[in-house]
């Protein structure tokens, strides 16, 4: 299955995506796409449904981030070893782990809004990986039966913030609107095997990025397993596994970094695509959907 949730900001509703790519609407089988259902009990609950009995959805809304209520956003770094490289960073003998603050989340076509004082913004296509069931010490091969489904997300970043304000990474990473995710959740049955999808990001119409996930230093199995031995993952959390080489730190023989009016467009085999406008810093106000 394709989950969803369309609709304005804080008004989304749930829907999936049927075999024709049209919206149907499951307002009357569920709340809401969020952790309570994304287990395996009620997943298995909505395969079973009519498809085609559900109400279609007309038009093209707008997409808000597949899952409401996301409780944590857990993201790995250099696990691309040609990225590391062009980072200048060694190769991580042990996952790098840090997290991106929940209020960064928006849609998958949202804006991206550079944060003020900006100048060194970028971009990372990565897979994302929704929790299904609760992972606690789990071992590797057991890892992915705790995966609901499979996820796009940009992990946009704030490299001066990231890497010249100190020594944690969070500050560059958990930006209002820098986590776009979708468009849709992607149950782990139909994506099959994880590590052989291709990803791509082009920015302004020129490819950016190439990678796919078979070229992993640590598969989605094993960061799964590794995160679990340092917290509990719940399900509907977040984890994000790094991104192939291209990013605008890396860029030869320049840095290149996002400015207001560039169209960043990134996806992943079978998982769907994005398509960001980056936009100056303005107050927000309370508008943003989490």
């Amino acid at each position: 299955m394709k989950l969803l949730r369309y609709g304005p900001p804080r008004g989304e509703r749930p829907g999936l995506v049927d075999r024709r790519g049209v919206i149907r609407d499951l307002s009357a089988h569920i709340r809401d796409v969020a952790p309570e259902t994304v287990t395996p009990e009620v997943l298995a609950r909505l395969a079973a449904l009519d498809v085609d009995a559900l109400p279609r959805v007309e038009g093209t809304p707008r997409l808000g981030v597949p899952v409401r209520g996301i409780g944590k956003f857990i993201a790995i770094g250099l696990n691309y070893a040609d990225h590391a490289k062009e980072a200048h960073l060694p190769i991580p003998t042990e996952p790098a782990l840090f997290t991106k603050a929940i209020s960064c989340l928006s849609g998958p076509d949202d804006d991206v809004m550079l944060p003020k004082d900006s100048m060194k913004s970028d971009w990372e296509v990565e897979l994302g990986v929704i929790i299904g069931r609760t992972a606690r010490y789990v071992g590797a091969d057991q890892a992915l039966d705790h995966v609901a489904g499979y996820v796009v997300v940009n992990d946009v970043s704030e490299r001066a913030f990231q890497l010249e304000r100190g020594t944690q990474w969070d500050k560059g990473k958990g930006c209002d609107t820098f986590g776009p995710v979708g468009p849709w959740l992607v149950t782990a049955d139909e994506v099959g095997d994880v590590q052989k999808l291709e990803l791509f990001l082009d920015l302004n119409g020129r490819r950016m990025q190439t990678g796919n996930t078979l070229n992993m230093i640590f598969p989605v199995r094993d960061l799964i397993a590794y995160v679990s031995q340092f917290m509990t993952l719940y399900p509907g959390d977040l984890l994000i596994t790094g991104t192939p080489p291209g990013v605008g730190l890396g860029r030869k023989p320049e840095p290149l970094f996002l400015k207001a009016g560039d169209v960043m467009h990134l996806g992943i085999e079978k998982l769907g695509e994005q398509r960001q406008r980056v936009v100056a810093w303005h107050h927000r106000g309370d508008e943003m959907s989490p």
